[in-house]
């Protein structure tokens, strides 16, 4: 069995927080106006917002430290796209702020790991 350790806590919570966001960006997107740009860019928010959290997992069952990574770089990456997406959409739902911070702020955590872990 795995030994629990602070820094395994903190990767759960990462991987619980993306796990969140992803949940969440799918719950806003289902409450969009329907029309053609915001059909079109909603696809792709759902799907940079997952791949954020998809990236964060693989990354964690690297087998090298380069390819940690390259896959904590897409998921900064992908964040980012998120951010684009989000802004893009045609919304007064104030989720869409909330949305957006919240990947601006997961832009900035992997960022922080990419920076520390060199």
């Amino acid at each position: 069995m795995k030994k629990m350790t602070e820094t395994n806590i903190k990767e759960y919570d990462l991987e619980k927080r993306t796990f969140e966001f992803a949940k969440k960006v799918r719950i806003f997107v289902k409450s969009l106006v329907k029309n053609v740009a915001n059909i079109e860019d909603g696809k792709q928010l759902i799907r940079s917002s997952g791949s954020v959290g998809a990236n964060y997992i693989e990354a964690n069952e690297s087998l090298s430290k380069k390819d940690f990574f390259m896959r904590i770089k897409i998921c900064r990456k992908e964040a980012k796209e998120s951010k684009y997406w989000l802004e893009l959409i045609e919304s007064d739902n104030p989720e869409k702020e909330i949305l957006f911070n919240e990947a601006k702020e997961l832009t900035n955590i992997f960022g922080a790991i990419i920076r520390n872990a060199k």
